[in-house]
């Protein structure tokens, strides 16, 4: 229990430090996903604990991570009127995102030779950390190197897409919103907030659709491109 409760502490002391530095120097290097597992690594070198002792101690935090998820639909519900309005083309909206994230996610590591079970690790990095492991487990994965994959899309897409909508003169909320729950899930849906919460609505459901609809293909299209490269 003395563990637990250290470890918990540790964790979320580094990732509210870490979020002080992103608030008073904004730059990659100090997003919390990135610096925070950085300095936790060091933290368990420097203390001398390891990574098992650890995951014993986070798995309070590790087990948030579904209520965190779930969260997300409470703009949903506010905005429930309108979710019923758009509905059709949410779900195909979400759909073809998320066939056009796996396949090109595929064909991108058969053109530069990536080891089979990076590609396979690689397919469901476009959906929450939660979904995602569940679909790494199930296709013969490497769930580890997935969740690694899932947070370096999240902060990309979280950082690069308030370019890409002012380049492309994206303006509308939903079209905003559909895109970030689509291409950097939790993160992308947390960027959504700062366009109001009719984007972080339609990001959440991206968010859910793309997991549900990925999860799907995880089943049937997935184990078929892991055939081919196999």
């Amino acid at each position: 229990m003395i563990d637990i409760i250290l470890i918990t502490l540790l964790t979320i002391g580094l990732y509210r430090l870490v979020k002080a530095l992103e608030r008073s120097f904004p730059i990659l290097l100090f997003q919390p996903l990135i610096l925070t597992p950085i300095l936790i690594i060091l933290t368990l070198s420097l203390l001398d604990i390891s990574v098992e002792q650890y995951e014993q101690g986070a798995k309070l935090l590790t087990h948030m991570l579904g209520p965190a998820t779930i969260a997300f639909a409470i703009p949903v519900y506010k905005h429930f009127d309108t979710v019923k309005k758009y509905l059709g083309l949410i779900l195909v909206s979400t759909f073809i995102g998320s066939f056009v994230a796996i396949f090109s996610t595929f064909l991108l590591g058969v053109i530069f030779r990536l080891e089979d079970h990076l590609v396979v690790s690689l397919l469901p990095r476009s959906i929450t950390t939660p979904l995602a492991i569940e679909v790494s487990t199930e296709i013969g994965a490497v769930p580890a190197l997935t969740v690694i994959f899932v947070i370096i899309t999240g902060v990309l897409g979280g950082l690069f897409a308030p370019k890409i909508f002012r380049l492309l003169q994206i303006e509308t909320s939903m079209a905003r919103g559909l895109a970030l729950g689509m291409a950097a899930h939790a993160v992308g849906t947390n960027r959504a907030l700062t366009y109001g919460e009719e984007a972080a609505t339609y990001s959440t459901l991206a968010m859910i659709f793309a997991g549900i609809i990925t999860t799907s293909l995880g089943l049937t299209l997935l184990p078929w491109l892991y055939s081919l490269i196999s």
